[in-house]
């Protein structure tokens, strides 16, 4: 039996599971870390802590397998990420993750210019603070000593090939959502660049996200167990490989998630522009883009809410059952509060790091519950927008398929079901990224010719049918909802 190792490097945990050539995942192991925050507006990982993660991780799944077995080892990671680095890729700065504001102000004031459209057609990432490209600028401007003397700036996987294999590589998947990639070329975009005011020596070699690297370091390949010519393929970004790892596969399908945040996506074969910004393009492999949405806000709303009104933290499970649960027993609609759940600025489909959340109608009427319903149902209604503006630029989508923390909620998946007015298929694809990581090693291998050949590595294990009465409760908060951001926005 052989084994491919997937591996999802996050913002809060990484997480390794092995599969067998069938998909089903026969190890696993996990290591969780916190983010640093100097001060507001800034999120940062120490890029030494996420190693050491990753490496525990490996090493405690492959003490469960025939080490001889391991097929190959395959990256998903988080996008945005920026690390500043020397010559021997000592990190000059922690990196700075996708939830980091410190660049903000670079983004409005190139979203709506010339150069910015410009930047969006041809890298298809929205101009937003989560992008390197606006980080850069920010760095360039307020830490020229660490701009300049940088050799290089990467994101985490790239910091983790070059420890394991001496080489600065970066995939096509985790470039195009930099702000710097050209995704019709692939290559670095000479625009891109001299806005950033780097050149392209600064940044790493592109490789396809099926490219195959060997030749382990020898001190890891015995920490690990395993051969130093065990084959490594450079894999995605998590968000791409969520969606395959989701079971959407087919032509239409949707991917949505709700986790720390959220994202709704559809695979399709070429770019789709959208003329107002709102959804980004990223590469999978050739002929494969992903086009969509992501969320700021999602769980995280949920848990600010519970620690700042209700005192309580989510530390098990259970409890944030209990929140759904008592969210729940409120009717359908909140009795006309509505939420816009801009707690954490927004990326899709507003782009604005300045947005700011309301809750709209209040009246005596409303309880605790009330506000905790309002705010489920408000995250609903973000991913209802993205799928709504999906919808509109590429064309009507087929399937959706739901994966993240939320999917252990029965009250939560019947929720959103009912906003969206469609069925829900749930694959019980919680490591959906580190799945998706191990189908594009499979390819890669020549382990499997091509996505349909992995179809049978799914099975739905649970629908949800969308109640219509309430669906048109939800549709008439919805109307309300829809207008809150032009309105009250800064």
């Amino acid at each position: 039996m052989k084994y491919i190792l997937g591996i999802d490097i996050g913002t809060t945990n990484t997480k390794a599971v092995a599969y067998d050539l069938q998909g089903a995942p026969v190890a696993q192991a996990s290591s969780t870390y916190a983010f640093i925050s100097e001060q507001e507006g800034y999120h940062e990982l120490d890029p030494r802590v996420l190693f050491t993660a990753v490496t525990e991780v490996m090493k405690a799944v492959l003490e469960l397998l025939p080490r001889t077995q391991v097929a190959g080892v395959c990256f998903s990671s988080a996008m945005h990420g920026l690390i500043a680095v020397d010559e021997k890729c000592h990190p000059l700065t922690n990196m700075i993750t996708w939830a980091d504001l410190r660049s903000s102000e670079y983004a409005m004031r190139l979203k709506f210019t010339d150069v910015g459209h410009r930047l969006y057609e041809r890298t298809g990432t929205p101009v937003h603070a989560m992008a390197p490209l606006c980080k850069l600028m920010w760095m360039r401007d307020n830490q020229p000593g660490i701009f300049e003397r940088a050799h290089k700036f990467i994101s985490i996987k790239e910091y983790i090939y070059f420890h394991f294999f001496g080489e600065f590589i970066i995939d096509h998947s985790v470039a195009s959502s930099t702000g710097l990639f050209d995704i019709y070329d692939l290559d670095w975009n000479n625009e891109a660049l001299h806005t950033a005011g780097i050149s392209r020596e600064k940044l790493s070699k592109l490789v396809k996200t099926t490219h195959i690297i060997t030749g382990l370091a020898e001190n890891y390949a015995t920490m690990f167990g395993i051969d130093v010519n065990t084959p490594f393929v450079a894999g995605a970004s998590d968000g791409c490989l969520a969606h395959i790892g989701s079971s959407a596969l087919g032509s239409g399908d949707v991917s949505l998630t709700i986790g720390t945040s959220g994202a709704v996506r559809m695979m399709i074969n070429r770019p789709a522009f959208d003329p107002k910004h709102r959804i980004f393009n990223y590469v999978l492999m050739e002929n494969a883009y992903l086009s969509g949405g992501p969320l700021n806000n999602g769980g995280n709303v949920m848990q600010w809410f519970a620690r700042g009104f209700l005192k309580k933290e989510f530390s098990r499970a259970d409890e944030i059952e209990e929140f759904i649960a008592e969210a729940c027993a409120v009717p359908a609609g909140s009795e006309g509060l509505v939420f816009l759940p801009y707690i954490y600025g927004e990326r899709a489909p507003v782009w604005d790091a300045q947005a700011r959340g309301i809750f709209f109608g209040v009246s005596a009427v409303h309880t605790a519950a009330h506000f905790m319903r309002a705010i489920m149902e408000g995250i609903s209604f973000a991913l209802l927008e993205i799928l709504n503006t999906m919808e509109e630029t590429i064309g009507p989508s087929n399937q959706i398929f739901a994966s993240g923390g939320f999917i252990r909620s029965d009250n939560w998946k019947k929720l959103l079901a009912d906003v969206l007015g469609r069925k829900i298929y749930i694959t019980h694809a919680e490591d959906s990224s580190a799945a998706g990581a191990a189908m594009v090693a499979m390819m890669a291998l020549g382990l499997k010719k091509d996505f349909n050949e992995m179809r049978s590595f799914f099975s739905v294990k649970e629908t949800y049918e969308p109640d219509m009465s309430d669906h048109e409760v939800y549709m008439r908060n919805y109307a309300v909802y829809s207008t809150l951001y032009e309105k009250f926005k800064r």
